[in-house]
């Protein structure tokens, strides 16, 4: 991050993410919190971008922008109308002051680091070295998520069922 434009680049993108979560929080309707949610999880692959990590900017849009969102749309658009908005609660004082905490901290932490500088390389590069502890050092983990994955999405679909169509098979 050496020239201005990427500076400028990473600065306006970290403001637009931080403004996105702010609002994920703020709204009332949750489905325009969904899409500042989506603006958010897209300012964060930005700032991958901007910081070189090009495979975690395509992996951040692929899974949280694209599949978690998706995924959290349905569930919206498939609970009753009347559960929708974002009721009031009594957590949500301490919910702010443990938010405000652990920015702090992780303010604090980043700043204080002194973080090390390596060369970077580029997409090809990357993607091949991940790709390659995916599939050799890193593949019985990777199969174990992929299982826990589509367990979760099978017991998604269980869930969301009609119990009609439950009884209507035992008769």
């Amino acid at each position: 991050m050496d020239d201005t434009g990427t500076v400028i680049a990473f600065w306006m993108l970290a403001a637009i993410t931080v403004g996105a979560a702010l609002m994920v929080v703020m709204v009332r309707n949750l489905i325009r919190a969904v899409i500042f949610l989506i603006l958010s999880f897209v300012g964060v692959a930005g700032l991958y971008i901007t910081l070189s990590a090009d495979f975690v900017a395509v992996t951040q849009i692929l899974i949280y922008a694209g599949a978690v969102s998706v995924l959290m749309l349905f569930a919206i658009v498939l609970t009753p109308r009347g559960d929708r908005g974002n009721q009031e609660t009594f957590l949500r004082l301490p919910a702010l002051l443990l938010a405000l905490l652990v920015a702090f901290t992780l303010g604090y932490v980043a700043i204080d680091t002194e973080w090390a500088i390596s060369d970077r390389e580029g997409f090809e590069e990357t993607a091949s070295v991940i790709g390659e502890a995916l599939l050799d050092k890193y593949v019985l983990p990777f199969e174990i998520a992929s299982v826990l994955l589509l367990v979760a999405m099978l017991g998604a679909i269980v869930i969301v069922r009609p119990e009609s169509g439950v009884d209507e098979a035992r008769e």
